[in-house]
């Protein structure tokens, strides 16, 4: 039976059988403060002092590049704003809920093809990956999984820059440019996706939101036209380049319209299978031969608004549905909000830690 973090995970994800349910969740700033005063660590982040069996490599490096012009507001509100390396912009939210931020699109006003072949696209074609393979090996040598981040692969990007109406509009009425600036980012993220399965990384976190609370962000029809080709471009250049990297797609809401086509692209795990949305009885009977998933303990219901029986008896009901073999990271669905109780979360992972496979 596996005896690291790692090794654990990996076995779980492959239904190959595993030793112990293992834990992961996210914090909001909040919940973070919280969690040092119920503790009291002061040195050790979270994901370190519960264990967490995977843990992530950083980024390629490249040359932050100036963006400002293509956002005049930043510079009359630069305590408010920050931009990052695609050259978005995000407003501060309220003191409570600080990570939630309102978006700022540097493309939104864009009407020629010509603006967007001369925006600065972030420098990702020429970045430095060396430093990638060292740390995956550093990881890999602690006993845990490494881990790349390229959430928000194609779509997220794209409407972030250019604002999800105007996109949804360019995607009907000025293809040309849709065409354009999906396909930029879409040869960006192979180069990502490439750079980090050569590294030797376990696991690449891939995904771009496309459902709501109960039905899709478009057609079925219209993201096998304009997003699922990208997509299957991006994970066909990782497994190119290493066949033995699992792929995880994230997706929040109900897309089980959509699941067969992220199987046919080469997902090997769904995340995070909001309760609220998707049943993960149904889904696990229908396509749990053929990928893994993460997720299913509801943050709309069971962590915010459940007691921590009701939270150790999800974890259960989920993992006993999955089997012994695996194929289930049981965790909640999202970002823990302030009004999860602290006993919930201990509730998680307490039911995690004494469960028996």
């Amino acid at each position: 039976m596996a005896s690291t973090p790692r090794e654990n995970l990996l076995s779980l994800y492959k239904k190959t059988g595993y030793s112990h349910a293992p834990v992961s969740f996210e914090l909001c700033p909040l919940k973070v403060l919280e969690y040092r005063k119920k503790t009291g660590e002061i040195e050790k982040s979270y994901t370190e002092y519960f264990d967490f069996p995977e843990v992530y490599v950083s980024d390629l490096e490249f040359a932050e590049l100036d963006r400002s012009a293509y956002l005049p507001y930043f510079k009359n509100n630069s305590n408010d704003i920050r931009i990052d390396k695609w050259g978005i912009g995000y407003e501060k939210g309220s003191e409570a809920c600080a990570h939630m931020e309102h978006f700022l699109h540097p493309m939104k006003d864009f009407t020629t093809l010509g603006e967007f072949e001369e925006y600065p696209y972030p420098a990702y074609l020429g970045a430095g990956t060396e430093h990638l393979k060292k740390e995956a090996d550093a990881i890999h040598s602690r006993g845990y999984a490494a881990k790349a981040s390229m959430a928000c692969t194609v779509w997220e990007i794209a409407w972030y820059l250019r604002s999800m109406e105007q996109l949804m509009s360019d995607m009907i009425l000025d293809k040309d440019l849709a065409e354009y600036h999906l396909d930029r980012i879409t040869e960006i993220s192979c180069h990502r996706a490439t750079a980090f399965a050569e590294a030797g990384v376990d696991i690449i976190l891939t995904g771009d939101d496309v459902g709501m609370q109960d039905t899709l962000m478009m057609s079925e029809a219209m993201y096998c036209e304009w997003i699922k080709p990208r997509f299957a471009k991006i994970l066909a250049a990782a497994k190119n380049a290493n066949p033995g990297v699992l792929i995880e797609y994230h997706s929040c809401g109900y897309v089980e319209p959509l699941i067969p086509h992220f199987i046919e692209c080469g997902i090997d795990i769904l995340n995070p299978i909001q309760p609220e949305c998707m049943d993960f009885r149904t889904l696990f009977k229908r396509h749990g031969h053929e990928i893994s998933f993460k997720g299913t303990v509801g943050i709309q219901t069971t962590m915010p608004f459940g007691t921590p029986d009701d939270v150790r008896s999800v974890v259960k009901k989920n993992l006993d549905l999955a089997g012994p073999a695996g194929g289930l990271f049981c965790c909640p669905t999202h970002m823990i909000e302030p009004e999860v109780p602290w006993e919930n979360i201990e509730a998680y992972v307490d039911a995690c830690r004494s469960y028996t496979p």
